[in-house]
């Protein structure tokens, strides 16, 4: 089996003429799911596409792409916009086909702990359904860290099964052998699924845009089964339609998963620096391994830089820019069964004493 680097598109994409055409991405913590979205923000070929995030934040569009913002929306100078989800899916959307530009393609980014098909349900058993039409659903995979048994996830479970087109990102870091294996276990789980091979998720969009993958009658009957666990409020809507837009947070159908898995997340902030060598050393000894994604903004005493924090399993990675406001920590620890206390107090003692904070 041979594995190559997809290259970047050469295609034309065309749109859909029935409805807006939606893919969902999935893929667990730490998978590639915001360097997908970066690679189709970049490679629009004159679609006009809206993206759908928790937050910002994990995008991270470059600034060169930015036109304007407001609470909830991002305008980039391609044609495309980045709307967030608050508390309501069908009010992100409903945002987005009120605008006065047509838009082309819609992309929703699920969170990592989420379970896939309460969102397609979203498009499918609400009134979205006559507006809209569910292309396929995209699970991106880290070859180097998925492990079903080291997760014991449900919703990492659930992403494979409802893939349509799953990519095997990262298989850079993997040898080929270990990607033919992951393959194999993927294709017991969903035998009929795409299954593609790439690098920093670059992949031709034809292959995973306006495919027409997804089967709404093979999930649909799913719907009755899954109502009481993903409630959602099926409110008619129309041009006037008031948005309340409240502070993010994960939507309730996927807290079952969260409790049912084990997973909790451990926030910390401080107005003071860590110190490098206390930090290096927090890395390297205390962190438990079972916290499989972190990411943050770091501030240490001996850099003037603001310092951007990512960890997926063993890996992490810091990349350096200026600072645009304050400096201040702000870290994010995901992982099963944590010592919420514990983790605190480690990242408190790498901070620098404030006496020495000048």
């Amino acid at each position: 089996m041979t594995s190559a680097v997809i290259s970047e598109p050469t295609q034309t994409m065309s749109a859909p003429k029935h409805g807006l055409p939606v893919t969902i991405i999935t893929g667990f913590l730490g998978s590639g799911k915001t360097t997908l979205l970066n690679h189709i923000l970049s490679n629009q070929q004159g679609l006009k596409t809206a993206v759908l995030v928790n937050e910002f934040g994990e995008l991270g569009i470059d600034n060169e792409l930015i036109v304007t913002t407001d609470d909830d929306m991002v305008e980039l100078n391609n044609g495309c916009i980045c709307c967030t989800i608050n508390d309501d899916l069908i009010d992100a959307v409903y945002k987005v086909l009120e605008r006065q530009e047509a838009i082309d393609y819609l992309v929703v980014e699920t969170t990592g702990l989420a379970d896939p098909l309460p969102v397609a349900l979203t498009f499918l058993g609400t009134e979205l359904r006559d507006m809209t039409r569910l292309d396929s659903i995209v699970t991106v995979v880290d070859s180097e860290n998925f492990s079903l048994d080291l997760f014991d996830s449900e919703a990492a479970y659930s992403q494979i099964v409802y893939g349509d087109i799953i990519l095997l990102n990262k298989t850079d870091l993997v040898d080929e052998a270990g990607v033919d294996r992951l393959e194999v276990r993927i294709r017991d789980i969903k035998n009929d699924a795409r299954i593609l091979r790439t690098q920093q998720a670059k992949v031709q969009l034809p292959l995973i845009l306006s495919v027409g993958l997804f089967e709404s009658d093979k999930y649909f009957h799913s719907e009755s089964e899954h109502s009481h666990d993903h409630d959602h409020d099926h409110h008619d809507h129309d041009h006037d339609h008031d948005h309340h837009h409240h502070d993010h947070h994960d939507h309730d159908h996927h807290s079952h998963h969260l409790e049912k898995d084990g997973f909790t997340s451990v926030s910390f902030q401080s107005d003071r620096p860590f110190l490098i060598k206390k930090f290096q050393d927090f890395l390297d000894y205390q962190l438990p391994s079972n916290i499989f994604r972190a990411k943050g903004i770091l501030w240490f005493e001996e850099s003037p830089k603001r310092h951007i924090f990512h960890l997926s399993g063993k890996r992490f990675s810091i990349d350096d820019e200026e600072w645009k406001g304050e400096p201040k920590n702000q870290l994010v620890l995901i992982g099963q069964d944590l010592e919420h206390e514990k983790l605190l107090s480690q990242l408190e003692k790498c901070l620098c004493l404030p006496s020495t904070n000048l």
